[in-house]
C-alpha cells in the first residue's frame, strides 16, 4: 500500500504536528482504542433487561 518513502514522510509529518515526547503516547491509545473495538466485535450484544421480561411472558409489577 505505502512505499518506505510513503512512511518516512508520514513520520516526518506526525513528529511535526504531534510533538515527539507525545508520539508513544499517542501510539498507545490508538492500540487501546483498536484492541477495545475488535473485544467489542467478539463480544455478542447485550440484551435489555425489561425485553426479556416482555419475552418470558412475565407481567409487570401493578403499581
Amino acid at each position: 500500500m505505502f512505499g518506505t518513502q510513503e512512511w518516512l514522510i508520514i513520520a516526518v509529518i506526525g513528529l511535526v504536528m504531534f510533538n515527539w515526547r507525545k508520539l508513544p503516547e499517542l501510539g498507545s491509545s490508538f492500540g487501546k482504542a483498536l484492541t477495545n473495538f475488535k473485544r467489542s466485535l467478539n463480544e455478542p450484544e447485550e440484551v435489555d433487561a425489561s425485553e426479556k421480561k416482555k419475552d418470558s411472558g412475565e407481567t409487570p409489577p401493578k403499581p
